[in-house]
């Protein structure tokens, strides 16, 4: 029983979550399994001694309750001439047998009344010594009642039974309601048995072998076909030499345990049979579910890894050191600042001493004010790119739209707090170019003459190491700057030496591409946590068809 009870928690755990025709026949293939294995499998493989369940159903007005009646030789279920008639269940059963009947074990959603009629929602437990302890009836709604909750409740019931006695008339044998359940039967492998009633005096022969012929197409043939013709009742109830076949076949099933246990053996085997089905169908539609997953993040990341991928590009061609940079830079080697920021302690404390009297910033302010600018404005862009690109891959499929028109987070822009990360990124990156530099320095035996330079000034120069496309300071858009600004570079080399200087632009253009994948990570993270939202499990397919394959091996020994 373990495996059942972990299939059922399995199954109950799966709800496809795409809108859309092809996801609904699981849904139901789900609530199926479910049912199923709340109503029968569970129940009977945790006692398989228990009385064997018969289910008496079939067509409105066919003469169920009249049939149970009879067959118990008294009233336990009331027939009316009103339409449906059964609109609870009433389960009889023999008196030793209550333990089986009197709690949850089957039907566990019905509460159990009993001395009076049972209302809506309610299962009647009647005892009676005339059924043997090895059998137990259930009188159940039509299949094809005009009451919506009658006909579903009618349908749990039949999934609920080891065998179903199937009631029709010479009127309605034809009809297609009931054959959408004998089919369904015939699928699953349940033990039925049929009554034709009212049949006409004289037409049982015709009747019964023109039904016996659509058994047979049916894969039915098998089945025992009871004929009871229409005649006068006997204190509300069919004569007793017109009942007693049937009734003698179902005390056999109840009587002979070796016959019991096979008609329990195999309906449980079809139920698992049906199961295993039901589980093949939402392990399909659940790989189907993680393909679309996987389509649809693989189309919403791809964008932001090529964003990251330009903005490494754009860090390594030079874009940033264009426009506004570059006049920054030409401005603080024109006039020399660069030099001052460089050479002396002295000369650093100078110029922020003329700015915080003049109150106006200073040309190294400006420039790194120029790169933070560059770079946001660069991120923003690409971001923005990178979003739409994603946004519109997902109008593509019907699952990213609804993904797209579900979402809280609107996923066409980039997220409200963008511009303000992206300033303090390269703030961070800027300053972690000075604890660079600084353990660089740490690390010459010339560290108190190193660290006597400025440090803010090797950092701009290095800055422009790391957008410079030549790693150094020789290209075309640094060129116009000025000579100052090679003497800047030697400077820096003088220090720290040729190899540190590229070793660190190689760094920092490392450590500023990190930041970038930090950056941009959370902005693909919004898709991501969408997808994930959905909750599909890309291994619970596997767990269903190993679940299912190993309880129709149980249930097989």
């Amino acid at each position: 029983m373990a495996t059942a009870t972990e299939l059922r928690c399995e199954f109950s755990e799966v709800a496809p979550v795409f809108a859309g025709a092809p996801s609904e026949p699981t849904r139901q293939a789900v609530t199926a399994a479910v049912q199923q294995l709340d109503d029968y499998v569970i129940p009977r493989l945790s006692s398989l001694d228990a009385p064997a369940l018969a289910v008496i159903g079939g067509s409105t007005g066919a003469g169920k309750s009249t049939l149970v009646n009879s067959i118990i030789g008294s009233e336990v279920t009331r027939p009316g001439v009103l339409r449906p008639t059964t609109t609870s269940p009433v389960l009889v059963h023999h008196p030793d047998s209550a333990g089986h009947f009197d709690d949850a074990r089957i039907l566990g959603g019905l509460a159990r009344v009993s001395g009076a009629a049972a209302g809506a929602g309610e299962l009647q437990v009647v005892a009676s010594r005339t059924l043997s302890p090895g059998l137990a009836v259930l009188d159940a709604p039509d299949i094809d009642s005009v009451v919506d909750e009658n006909r579903v409740l009618a349908a749990q019931l039949l999934e609920a039974a080891d065998l179903w006695v199937f009631v029709t008339t010479a009127a309605r044998y034809a009809d297609a309601v009931p054959w959408l359940f004998l089919r369904d039967a015939a699928a699953r492998g349940v033990v039925l048995a049929l009554v034709i009633n009212r049949i006409p005096p004289g037409a049982t022969a015709e009747v019964s072998d023109h039904l016996r012929s659509m058994l047979a197409a049916q894969g039915l043939g098998e089945a025992p076909l009871f004929t009871i013709e229409e005649q006068t009742l006997v204190d509300g109830r069919i004569p007793e030499a017109a009942v007693a076949p049937l009734r003698s076949w179902l005390e056999r099933v109840a009587s002979d345990q070796a016959v019991r246990a096979e008609v329990v053996r195999r309906t449980l085997a079809g139920a698992v049979g049906s199961l295993a089905d039901h589980a093949t169908e939402t392990a399909r539609e659940l790989r189907a579910q993680v393909a679309i997953t996987e389509a649809l993040t693989a189309s919403a990341i791809a964008p932001f890894d090529r964003a990251r991928a330009q903005l490494n590009d754009d860090v390594r061609d030079g874009t940033v050191l264009r426009g506004e940079v570059m006049a920054r830079w030409a401005d603080l080697v024109g006039t020399g600042e660069l030099l001052r920021q460089l050479q002396s302690t002295l000369g650093r404390w100078r110029d922020r001493l003329t700015a915080a009297v003049t109150g106006r910033p200073t040309s190294s302010d400006r420039f790194e004010g120029a790169i933070e600018a560059g770079v946001e404005t660069l991120v923003r862009a690409r971001v923005a790119e990178a979003t739409a690109a994603a946004a519109e891959a997902w109008r593509l499929h019907p699952a990213g739209v609804a993904l797209l028109a579900e979402s809280s987070d609107d996923l066409t822009r980039p997220s409200s707090d963008l511009p303000e990360r992206a300033e303090t990124m390269i703030r961070a990156w800027q300053a972690g170019l000075l604890d660079l530099l600084r353990t660089e320095g740490a690390d010459k035996r010339s560290t108190a003459r190193a660290l006597s330079y400025g440090v803010n000034g090797m950092a701009m120069v290095l800055m422009v190491a790391t957008f410079a496309h030549t790693g150094g300071l020789t290209g075309a858009e640094i060129a116009i700057a000025g000579g100052s600004s090679a003497v800047g570079h030697k400077l820096t080399e003088a220090l720290l030496g040729d190899q540190a200087v590229r070793r660190l632009a190689l760094e920092a253009r490392t450590d500023l591409d990190r930041r970038f994948g930090v950056l941009i990570d959370r902005e693909a993270a919004r898709f991501r946590s969408e997808v994930a939202s959905l909750g599909v499990d890309p291994a619970a397919a596997e767990r269903l068809d190993a679940m299912a394959g190993r309880l129709r091996t149980e249930v097989a020994r």
